[in-house]
């Protein structure tokens, strides 16, 4: 079969695999809450740290129930992807849902930290299936030229919840209980399932499919130890160590087999063909550098808020906010620019605004003010937005139905990459700087000095116990290390062109056997 990506309106009529029963409104509702879902989860329990650790203790094992959750998204992201192209979305979708559901009932019902940490195995894995899922659903019942302005809303959700999921935590935490944190996804996740179960209907062709165990096996495998080594390398063992180099090569090894494997399979589970396609390749460089500039901006912005300037988690959250804003306004005008001027181009007007938003955050120092820092990022999502969903819809439009979710959870899946590399990566510069100035500490600075950037925020904020000669010093030294990982989220914008430039121009025959 042949097909060629072409920038034309698409009807319902011309979309297979979607019956033209399903009422877009309550289907698109549906999606943005299970977005929703995800999106809030993600930021709501960083607020809830204490609370947490007061009534199950283990603090040392906390940071694991980010890490694991990350883990198990980002790896079940591609197996879901190809599940639904041969069962259909809303199967795949209503799963996913499901198991985000019981892994919150077992979170909130926790009474221990590791019997959390596994339940947030379990909302990991319905994450990967709930996030992919989403925005392949939108492809399949929208338009090329109406995906761009859904994408924004779809893209306002995580805006919200990034304002809303912090405040949340902290009053759950002080007011009623941490454990609701968890319990306040029933609801949504419920009413999110009558939605989709009344409103969306696909037309599946039923036909038997081979199942690639070995290929899910060793790519769940692999994928997991690259990412383990990646969010753990550093903290958990060294980088250089038997353990950090063991899982290295353990996953080298892994992802190799399954790439012979894959040659082999009759329906393999991640298609080789995604890694040989232009726009394919292009779109997944850029996902897998706006998930570094992503994850770099949303660390280490709050980070320098609170610790250098002072403010509090509200406020350091609002200057970050301000990306989550111009991101959806860039997105729901990037159709019409991209109907007119082509995805590539538009990717590119897109990746000039991140460069430009990322340069303007080198002018950040200790006397800059909230405001400022705001409009930075938000110059950086205005080009986030008219980098992400150009490339997304392109990837989308350049296959059919039955390829439709592969080719999007594979998009998502270096996303997800991106952001497992940008922890590793600014972390390691962030430790580095602060290392580096801490060996020459000022005459007076006294006492233990913090080791991370985030230790040195939680210094910064506290006024008891620690002298004017060392809160300065530190502030000094944070400043420096979120500059230098500000060059390095600069360098990865600028890197984004070259991905942007792989993708075709306007169109391009693909060829599958």
């Amino acid at each position: 079969m042949s097909l060629f990506v072409t920038q034309t309106t698409e009807t319902p009529e011309t979309r297979s695999g979607v019956g033209l029963r399903s009422e877009r409104g309550p289907v698109l509702l549906a999606v943005m809450m299970c977005t929703a879902l995800v999106a809030i989860d993600s930021t709501i329990l960083a607020a809830a740290v204490p609370a947490v650790v007061s009534d199950l203790g283990g603090f040392s094992q906390f940071p694991w129930l980010f890490s694991i959750y990350l883990l198990a998204q980002a790896v079940s992201v591609p197996i879901y992807g190809k599940l639904a192209d041969g069962i259909g979305r809303k199967p795949v979708m209503l799963i996913g849902i499901a198991l985000f559901l019981i892994g919150s009932i077992l979170c909130g019902a926790a009474w221990s930290m590791p019997l959390l940490i596994a339940a947030r195995v379990i909302q990991g894995l319905g994450a990967g299936s709930v996030l992919p899922m989403s925005i392949t659903i939108i492809g399949d019942i929208y338009s090329v030229e109406e995906r761009a302005r859904v994408q924004g809303f779809i893209a306002s959700v995580w805006g919200v919840a990034a304002l809303v999921g912090p405040t949340l935590g902290g009053v759950f935490s002080e007011y009623v209980s941490w454990r609701w944190i968890f319990f306040v996804n029933l609801p949504i996740g419920a009413l999110a399932t009558v939605l989709l179960l009344r409103g969306f209907h696909e037309n599946i062709e039923r036909v038997r499919h081979r199942i690639d165990w070995a290929g899910a096996i060793l790519l769940t495998t692999g994928v997991s130890l690259l990412i383990l080594a990646l969010l753990e390398g550093g903290h958990s063992w060294e980088w250089l160590s038997p353990a950090g180099i063991g899982i290295v090569v353990a996953s080298v090894v892994l992802l190799v087999a399954f790439v012979f494997v894959e040659r082999r399979a009759a329906e393999p589970i991640l298609p080789l063909w995604v890694f040989t396609r232009r726009v394919l390749i292009g779109a997944n460089l850029a996902s897998l550098v706006i998930g570094a500039v992503l994850i770099g901006l949303t660390s280490y912005v709050p980070t320098f808020a609170q610790g250098v300037l002072g403010y509090g988690a509200l406020l350091s959250g609002l200057a970050l906010g301000a990306m989550t804003i111009g991101w959806p306004i860039a997105a729901a005008s990037a159709g019409k620019i991209y109907m007119r001027f082509g995805f590539r181009n538009t990717s590119i007007l897109g990746v000039v605004f991140v460069v430009l938003g990322s340069a303007l955050l080198l002018l950040v120092d200790e006397r800059t003010s909230l405001w400022a820092i705001a409009a930075y990022t938000f110059v950086v999502g205005v080009g986030l937005g008219y980098a992400s969903v150009p490339t997304l819809v392109a990837v989308q439009s350049s296959v059919d139905w039955d390829r439709r979710g592969v080719v999007t959870a594979t998009n998502l899946f270096f996303r997800s990459l991106g952001s497992a590399v940008g922890v590793a990566v600014f972390g390691a510069i962030a430790n580095a700087t602060l290392a580096r100035d801490f060996q020459t500490p000022p005459a007076g600075a006294t006492g233990t000095l913090p080791k991370t950037a985030d230790d040195a925020a939680v210094v910064l904020g506290d006024q008891s116990g620690v002298t004017a000669v060392v809160r300065d010093f530190v502030r000094e030294s944070l400043t420096s290390a979120t500059h230098q990982v500000f060059i390095g989220v600069l360098v990865l914008a600028a890197t984004m062109i070259i991905a942007v430039l792989v993708m075709p121009r306007r169109s391009e025959p693909l060829v599958f056997d």
